[in-house]
């Protein structure tokens, strides 16, 4: 199950062509990514303070239409896998019912050397559920 995040379009968000930047889409799936972690009680600054960090491996996203100044998006996050070092979210953004922009996102678990390590059980079996 996954989270619905509320997003709303400031001028700062756009470009000189009045729509959403392209790049800023990846702030708001960032957003939602971290919303959806506090939703399962997994706290990022928390676990940063123990050297416990997920890093964006990779993403893949694809533009269908263009968001403008004052749209109000809902940004849809989910966890699609949950492997012993990467996660896998899907997410998406709409305007109502119009699909705007889709992305896969992989995280890896990583420690305080930027070493990739094994997601405590406790955060594997939050997700999970």
């Amino acid at each position: 199950m996954g989270t619905i995040m509320k997003k709303r379009i400031y001028y700062h968000d756009t470009d000189c062509g009045g729509v959403v930047y392209y790049a800023n889409y990846l702030k708001y799936f960032e957003e939602a990514r971290t919303e959806l972690l506090r939703s399962k009680g997994i706290d990022l600054k928390a676990l940063a303070s123990e050297r416990l960090l997920f890093a964006v491996k990779r993403v893949e996203i694809d533009y269908k239409g263009p968001a403008r100044y004052g749209d109000e998006l809902e940004v849809a996050t989910e966890v699609s896998k949950v492997k012993n070092a990467s996660l896998e979210f899907l997410q998406t953004i709409k305007r109502k019912d119009i699909l705007l922009v889709s992305a896969k996102t992989i995280l890896v678990c990583i420690d305080g050397q930027f070493k990739p390590c094994v997601i405590p059980d406790q955060i594997s079996e939050r997700l999970a559920r």
